[in-house]
Parts: C-alpha cells; sequence; structure tokens
C-alpha cells in the first residue's frame, strides 16, 4: 500500500488563512480608482493650445440652452 505523503491542511493553517484574508480586505489600503487621470490637465491643455475645461462647459451649457429671439 502505498503511503500519501501530502497531509490534509491542519484547523490552524486554515484559521490563520481565513484570518489573513479577512483583514487584507478590511484593511487594504490600495484603491486604484484613486489614481486614475480624470481627463487631460492644465499642460496638456498649455501644450495643445486647448481652451480650459470651464470654458467648454460655458460653450456646452450655451448651445443646449434654448435660443429666445
Amino acid at each position: 500500500m502505498a503511503k500519501n505523503n501530502k497531509k490534509a491542511p491542519s484547523l490552524t493553517r486554515a484559521i490563520a488563512s481565513s484570518w489573513r484574508t479577512l483583514s487584507h480586505d478590511l484593511f487594504d489600503t490600495y484603491h486604484p480608482e484613486r489614481h486614475y487621470m480624470r481627463g487631460p490637465g492644465p499642460k496638456w491643455r498649455e501644450k495643445h493650445g486647448q481652451a480650459p475645461a470651464a470654458q467648454g462647459y460655458e460653450l456646452a451649457t450655451q448651445v443646449m440652452s434654448p435660443v429666445h429671439a
């Protein structure tokens, strides 16, 4: 009869693994969504001759607002 050298994980290892997973999920401070760019910044606009975003917003509201004759 062949003897199996692999042991089943002990209860202590299972608890430790669960604790590591839980603590990582609760206390993980890395949030990649905080580091994503949300559009071109002032240096890009300066280099490419673009108007600031606020002026673009004003233009969009003028186009979308009804015309009073």
